[in-house]
């Protein structure tokens, strides 16, 4: 019998759906080496293996068998293969520009667990997509507005979420795509760095982001009364301060932000918040000029009357932290935490904490890889973000429907 390798589903998948592996026609109690290989859009190499033992009946199924130890991972992992995937050339992220196309994934399996492997004739491509059939994605240019919005098959209201990213700038659409399949209509914002928007701000505006809710509500497939928000890292402190002063946001899912506002300033009116300060003298070199700036943003709650600190009390929206409690970036465990006991102190209940250990400064939708080492946003070098790959792929597997079943029950 000839080996063959059955995908389930067969040729594609959206990219975070499970997607079982199993191989049949080996010989009984056969030993392989399975490989997944990914290349992103400018054409780098992402891949993984993991060593397994056919059973007695020459099949391999891997929601029920474990990897042995001497490949990416060992153990019972049905989606090691994927989130396990890492760069061929260091420091690279896998980033998805275009949600239009799908990824590629190629599977083989080598006999053997040594080296040099040879090929098996079992092997298969698979696509993982990032639009459902019928999501519908839109370029939206609203005023001084920058940004796409992805709205679920149908004409009723949806749910509507903002999706706002971190301080690398551009327009990124991986979260807001994957969400419009699960029934949100969902725009991906941009702030600087994209279009005619500022490529290197001195301040932001609230007002910007005033507009952007604003013209969610206006639009005929977003429900209302109010709009959600999911945001990341620098894109976190500005949806807390959107909480703080503006009106219509019903609740905020914070991926690793601080509870202060961070790099640059932040106007709104006559008000001006200024960023939280950095002491460059807490940063320090690890392993290879690798820079390690976890305790460089000062305390904001050592300080009184520190103007950075976002006046959390004024938000009435559902507050959802999620957190990587190895975070190198920011002490966002340490902000939310401090930051929910004094709003339980002023008598407020709008708050909950998703905290999971070995978890990095960026916690994706399941299956992206991990990203241990980043570019840092003031010393612009490269810089450990932490975590575990492991542990990291469990919290995205268990924090992604967390965020989906919070905002139905709060939108």
């Amino acid at each position: 019998m000839v080996p063959s390798v059955r995908l389930s589903p067969a040729t594609c998948s959206l990219f975070d759906e499970p997607l079982a592996i199993t191989v049949q026609g080996l010989g009984p109690w056969q030993q392989v080496t399975l490989q997944m290989s990914l290349w992103d859009e400018v054409g780098k190499l992402f891949q993984a293996c993991a060593c397994y033992q056919a059973g007695d009946d020459g099949g391999l199924d891997l929601t029920c068998w474990p990897a042995l130890p001497g490949g990416s991972f060992s153990g019972l992992e049905p989606m090691g293969l994927l989130w396990a995937l890492q760069p061929q050339k260091p420091f690279r992220r896998l980033v998805k520009r275009d949600v239009q196309t799908p990824f590629l994934l190629q599977l083989e399996v080598f006999e053997g667990h040594g080296e040099p492997p040879r090929r098996l004739p079992a092997q298969a491509q698979h696509e993982r997509a990032f639009l459902r059939d019928g999501v519908r994605r839109v370029p939206v240019r609203e005023g001084r507005i920058w940004a796409m919005l992805f709205l679920p098959p149908g004409e009723d209201p949806f749910p509507g979420i903002i999706n706002i990213h971190g301080y690398t700038g551009s327009l990124f659409e991986h979260r807001a795509s994957l969400l419009a399949n699960h029934g949100f209509v969902t725009l991906a914002l941009a702030y600087f760095k994209y279009e005619d928007l500022p490529q290197e701000p001195t301040e932001l505006h609230l007002e910007y982001f005033q507009e952007v809710v604003n013209y969610m509500l206006q639009h005929p497939q977003v429900k209302g009364p109010g709009v959600a928000l999911l945001s990341y890292s620098k894109g976190a402190d500005l949806s807390l301060s959107m909480a703080a002063f503006l009106k219509n946001i019903t609740a905020i899912a914070s991926l690793n932000g601080p509870v202060a506002n961070t790099v640059i300033p932040l106007c709104y009116k006559d008000k001006t918040i200024p960023p939280l300060p950095i002491d460059e003298q807490q940063v320090t070199v690890i392993d290879s000029n690798i820079l390690d700036c976890s305790k460089a943003f000062t305390d904001p709650f050592q300080a009184p009357g520190n103007q950075s600190l976002i006046p959390l009390e004024k938000a009435e929206a559902q507050l959802l932290f999620i957190l990587g409690q190895d975070d190198h970036v920011i002490k966002s465990e340490y902000h939310a935490t401090e930051a929910c006991e004094y709003l339980q102190a002023q008598g407020k209940e709008n708050f909950q904490i998703l905290s999971y250990p070995g978890t990095v400064h960026c916690i994706d939708p399941p299956f992206f890889s991990w990203y241990p080492i980043g570019k840092h946003l003031f010393p612009h070098k490269w810089a450990i973000w932490g975590g575990e790959l492991g542990a990291y792929s469990k919290a995205q597997v268990h924090a992604w429907p967390q965020i989906q079943a919070f905002f139905n029950k709060y939108l």
